[in-house]
């Protein structure tokens, strides 16, 4: 059944991110979906206190709402209310006038549905703690790295496992402000 789900949602993203690459790189962007669905296996691996299946349709559709033309009604009429509301929660509103703002207020959503969508906010940010791109410039990693910061205040209850990766990840990102 989970691997019918994650073809479901692999397939759907991978149609709706397919101009998309992974910023800095030729990559399609399912590089980056892959990764986090792949984070979250292995914090069930680690930690079965989560629901794997709503966690893992999470991490392969939480861009398509913020990177892609696709729609609420869209998500909930293809994956169900809960997944649509998972993936709106991790998604920025625009409309806000700072990125600190945006994040707040992601933050503040995810932390009112399931730990899931908590979770994969955390595999998120962990997948993306990579070497940033050569165009970004000392400010932005430096904001990037604050993000995280909060990122894990935030989240660091919905999953021990990811919780850690990502506290290691912070520490380790530190390479690339100074």
């Amino acid at each position: 059944m989970i691997q019918e789900l994650y073809q479901k949602a692999i397939q759907f993203s991978g149609e709706k991110h397919s101009e998309q690459k992974v910023p800095g790189s030729n990559a399609n962007y399912v590089l980056h979906l892959s990764n986090v669905a792949m984070e979250v296996l292995m914090a069930y691996q680690n930690t079965l206190d989560f629901d794997l299946a709503f966690a893992i349709q999470l991490a392969l559709l939480h861009d398509t709402l913020e990177d892609t033309s696709t729609t609420f009604k869209t998500l909930e009429k293809k994956f169900g209310i809960a997944i649509a509301e998972g993936v709106s929660a991790l998604t920025k509103d625009e409309t806000l006038p700072t990125k600190t703002e945006r994040m707040l207020d992601s933050l503040k959503r995810i932390n009112t549905l399931e730990k899931e969508v908590g979770l994969v906010k955390l595999a998120d940010r962990i997948t993306n703690l990579q070497r940033p791109p050569k165009h970004w410039n000392t400010a932005k990693i430096h904001a990037y790295g604050e993000d995280a910061k909060l990122i894990y205040q935030q989240l660091q209850d919905k999953n021990t496992y990811l919780a850690d990766r990502l506290k290691h990840k912070i520490e380790d990102y530190k390479k690339y402000v100074d």
